[in-house]
């Protein structure tokens, strides 16, 4: 059996959510014993080594590459099964497909994305859970929202929850700490958030949420900047905030463990995520969490966070007050989130998916 990949997104400098998923869930199927055989199709050429044992079929194009230069491919030379780890399926496609869909979170707060992205999104998805034999969904969440949403039957959706980065763990050196917290500027105490500054991601209440607090911690709020990142900016600024809340930009992979572990909680107030990689990241730390009862925040949480209704300043801003003044609500966070992370693993993710791909192949 030869199983296509759409890689296209597992290669980038500063990776997001579903590219990271995209890589690390290639590598983990690569890994497996007995996987089968692999062909990965990509638009540029990867480092030597990146993918052993795959076929590597590096395929350029400048526009539409999945409609036109991947639909050609399929059309051309199809594998027996092609799976979508991060994007669309191609209009033409094998006989047999599997599609991984992360969540729809455009569909429940509909002004958190751009009105194109929002409409491209929705017509991608409705395509995905139609064309596609089976479906992958990173969380419960994203398979019920599938089931309410689209009305796809819960028989074709297969939850696989993504894994952790398993080189992060908690940093106990201090002075690696301090070393990381110099190169972002932060000094003293500090809550940190990590992701991409967008307004899905709920910031604007976590300032003002911050904002009513008394502590001589920052508040740093850290990622590459998305859509809409002006207003965040504003935000901080109407508070009068600007020498209290940091933003630093993105936040290199080798600094991620040591200003996670430093921090005095992680907090993550997002509107919706189909599963929430930076919690887990937190938890793998040792860090306390602070996020949100919606969508699949506290189902990948577990015990190991304060859970806060998201819309809710005053909640959010009482559970930072807590962890500011509770040392021991802290100590007891970490060790319950450093537990509940061990639950997510990439070879158990890889091994459901491999399952569903050949499930789809009689």
């Amino acid at each position: 059996m030869l199983i296509g990949v759409d890689a296209s997104r597992a290669l980038s400098a500063a990776p997001t959510g579903t590219e990271f998923y995209s890589r690390r869930l290639i590598e983990a199927l690569l890994a497996l014993e007995d996987p089968g055989s692999f062909r990965l199709y990509l638009r540029h050429v990867p480092e030597p080594g990146t993918f052993p044992g795959a076929d590597c079929r590096v395929i350029p194009f400048p526009r539409l590459w999945t409609h036109l230069r991947l639909s050609w491919e399929m059309a051309r030379r199809p594998p027996d099964v092609l799976f979508v780890p991060a994007h669309v399926l191609p209009p033409v496609r094998p006989r047999a497909s599997v599609v991984t869909v992360h969540d729809l979170g455009y569909l429940h707060f509909p002004g958190t994305h751009p009105p194109l992205q929002r409409l491209y999104l929705d017509i991608s998805t409705r395509w995905n859970a139609a064309a596609a034999d089976r479906i992958v969904a990173d969380s419960q969440a994203t398979k019920d929202d599938l089931a309410s949403r689209y009305r796809v039957p819960p028989v074709k959706v297969a939850v696989a929850y993504p894994g952790r980065d398993e080189t992060l763990a908690p940093v106990r050196g201090s002075e690696e700490i301090a070393a990381a917290k110099a190169r972002y500027g932060i000094d003293g105490e500090y809550f940190l958030f990590l992701g991409t500054l967008q307004p899905r991601k709920n910031l604007a209440r976590l300032v003002r949420a911050y904002a009513a607090l008394e502590t001589d911690r920052v508040l740093v709020l850290a990622g590459k900047r998305g859509w809409l990142y002006g207003e965040i900016l504003s935000q901080v600024q109407r508070e009068g905030l600007d020498a209290r809340v940091l933003l630093p930009g993105y936040v290199a992979d080798e600094d991620k463990a040591a200003l996670l572990s430093g921090a005095t909680a992680f907090v993550f107030p997002s509107l919706y995520e189909g599963f929430g990689l930076p919690v887990v990241e937190a938890q793998s730390c040792g860090c306390p969490v602070v996020t949100s009862a919606t969508s699949s925040l506290a189902e990948v949480a577990g015990d190991g966070a304060l859970i806060v209704d998201p819309e809710d300043e005053a909640a959010i801003s009482a559970a930072m007050r807590r962890l500011a003044s509770e040392p021991e609500l802290r100590r007891s966070l970490a060790e319950r989130g450093l537990t509940n992370s061990r639950r997510f693993s990439w070879t158990t993710c890889a091994r459901t998916v491999l399952g569903v791909i050949r499930e789809v192949v009689v």
